[in-house]
């Protein structure tokens, strides 16, 4: 038998308020959990978007960030981003930074809704996705960020998830460069989520 994931459940203030099984957490009335979202650069400085896997339960087919996550109950933010990026994508991440502690976002389709207290981050990898999960991801490209943020910003990028669209609008005044933004407080991640080396290199 598999090792069953599950996720942390949240309060109105962040704080942890249980764990439930990841394959039961989404629904009609999905409670509010603890994610995480990361945007990938690669080694020419591009945006690595994914396309999620059309089998999956919530917002099958639309284009995303990089790689969307949950922390296991008691695991570390940046050791959780490391994880999925392996398992998602095949990949290793560098310069992993914290940047929008205190996303949040709910978002419904097809009767099935997102609630999450999602922190974003940024990294870089020398890797190339060449065979990321196929139960998670049915492309990736590479786009040049300020390409990428003006068609969703305009809405011209097609199929776009809304927790993207939303981190965009976010990220946007942060600047043109992404290794130059400014990283996000740790403190104002909610109380739940911690990291284990204040998302810096290892």
């Amino acid at each position: 038998m598999g090792i069953t994931e599950r996720v942390v459940l949240l309060d109105e203030a962040g704080a942890a308020a249980g764990t439930a099984a990841k394959a039961d957490v989404h629904h009609d009335a999905t409670p509010l959990h603890l994610a995480f979202s990361c945007y990938v650069f690669d080694g020419r400085g591009d945006l690595v978007v994914t396309r999620r896997a059309r089998s999956k339960a919530t917002f099958p087919g639309v284009w995303t960030n990089s790689f969307c996550g949950h922390p296991a109950p008691g695991e570390p933010m940046d050791v959780a981003l490391r994880r999925r990026a392996r398992q998602e994508l095949g990949i290793e991440l560098d310069a992993l930074r914290l940047v929008l502690p205190g996303f949040r976002y709910r978002a419904e389709q097809g009767g099935v809704m997102e609630n999450e207290m999602c922190p974003v981050f940024v990294a870089r990898t020398v890797d190339v996705p060449r065979e990321p999960d196929p139960g998670e991801v049915d492309e990736v490209r590479t786009v040049a960020w300020a390409i990428f943020r003006d068609d969703v910003l305009a809405g011209t990028w097609p199929g776009i998830s809304p927790w993207c669209a939303d981190q965009v609008r976010a990220l946007a005044p942060l600047g043109e460069d992404p290794v130059g933004w400014a990283p996000g407080d740790p403190r104002a991640l909610p109380p739940a989520a911690f990291l284990e080396s204040s998302a810096g290199d290892r």
